[in-house]
């Protein structure tokens, strides 16, 4: 009668990658989560870079403004509107 994990028998062993198949696993694990992590801080700090909507155009308008594109009552009129 032929065993399983035995020399001649019909089982797989230590597996294909002999004993240190536990060492591949880790490192594949390891390599996984690093991956997760990278991708959910680049979203992050991405979140960080991109201001609000109207703080954005508060900042446009007041870059126009100070370079004399617009005059005061557009730039108050302009303000009114992103504000409300």
């Amino acid at each position: 009668m032929m065993w399983f994990n035995q020399p001649g028998g019909f089982g797989y062993g230590y597996g294909m990658m002999g004993g240190f198949g536990w060492i591949f696993m880790i490192l594949i694990v390891v390599v996984v989560l690093a991956l997760l992590f990278g991708v959910f801080r680049q979203f992050r700090d991405d979140r960080r870079e991109h201001p609000t909507l109207s703080s954005g155009a508060r900042d446009i308008l007041d870059e126009r403004y100070a370079r004399g594109e617009i005059d005061a009552d557009e730039y108050k009129r302009r303000r009114t509107d992103i504000e409300s």
